[in-house]
């Protein structure tokens, strides 16, 4: 039967997929499943406990905090995705997955990762009307302003995730299933694809476009307002403390944003897919455990809120 006879719907003919992973040398496994489990582990505790710090100090009950809390809880979401089902292929002979469970995957991978690109656009606008215009802060970042903000990041997150599912559902996988990767990823589904990809390939450079530039654009206009208003700041005192409220943050931009620009604004090449795979590594697994642990320890009032918190707990 041809292409053009056939009905509307998913006609894939393969019904499973076989993740690749990050390596095929049998000696590496046991040692990345264990440096991934411990990766995990942190960034669970890391971004679950930022999420409960957040909740229950009221220091933290702040606009700049609540975006910090919603950043965690997209990392969270973003390892949970990807991480357990990379873990399994270090230790199973073959690692397979469904093709029902690898849309699966790839709709809720993709809804966090343009999510968190977005996220961290919100937290650069939040810090420019924090030093730019603290005293309208409260006013402009009121709570309802907050939360239509972060109502539209997850919006955003899932429109785009729905684009890029729905295209792949027309995409005929007929032969190789082997996907290089240890996740079901755009680039190394489309490259299995026997059908036309053109229209999925059109869809990934302009969400991708939209998603890298638009959140980058608003951070580096953010910043440019932020640095030139810092440099007005006449105490030394004052400029470090500006300074320091923004230093986690630009690195949490530069870490996932650069790792992400790398993976999808590159031209793809066979030469260039193992370096996909570290890409790839930085901003599933990398960046989601080092994100909270970025913003505690360079930040002095999440560091007090976790000094009285644990004060009241060994207290009791």
């Amino acid at each position: 039967m041809s292409q053009g006879e056939m009905s509307p719907g998913n006609h894939s003919l393969v019904t499973e997929f076989v993740l690749a992973g990050l390596t095929e040398k049998p000696e590496l496994q046991l040692p990345l499943f264990l440096l991934f489990l411990g990766i995990y582990v942190v960034t669970v505790l890391g971004n679950l406990g930022m999420m409960v710090l957040v909740g229950l100090s009221a220091p933290l009950h702040t606009p700049m905090y609540y975006f910090l809390s919603s950043l965690s809880f997209i990392d969270f979401c973003h390892s949970t995705v990807i991480t357990p089902k990379m873990l399994g292929s270090f230790v199973t002979e073959k690692n397979t997955i469904s093709y029902a469970e690898c849309l699966i995957q790839l709709y809720f991978f993709l809804v966090f990762v343009i999510s968190e690109c977005h996220m961290l656009a919100a937290m650069a606008y939040d810090r420019y009307v924090a030093i730019c215009n603290p005293l309208l802060y409260h006013v402009t970042m009121s709570h309802g302003v907050c939360s239509l903000m972060v109502a539209g990041v997850y919006g955003v997150g899932l429109i785009g995730a729905t684009a890029h599912t729905v295209c792949m559902l027309r995409v005929i996988f007929c032969r190789v299933n082997t996907i290089n990767q240890y996740f079901c990823d755009l680039f190394p589904l489309l490259e299995l694809a026997c059908s036309s990809i053109i229209i999925n390939e059109t869809v990934v450079l302009s969400l991708s476009a939209f998603n890298i530039f638009i959140p980058t654009l608003i951070i580096l206009g953010s910043y440019v307002f932020i640095i030139a208003s810092i440099l007005r700041i006449q105490s030394t005192e004052g400029r470090a403390k500006a300074f320091s409220t923004c230093s986690s943050h630009l690195l949490a931009v530069a870490l996932f944003f650069g790792s992400l620009t790398f993976m999808y604004l590159h031209p793809s090449s066979v030469s260039s897919k193992d370096r996909g795979k570290l890409s790839s590594v930085f901003y599933t697994t990398i960046a989601p455990m080092l994100n909270p642990l970025i913003y505690s320890l360079r930040n002095k009032d999440v560091k007090m809120a976790l000094n009285k918190f644990l004060a009241k707990r060994i207290s009791i």
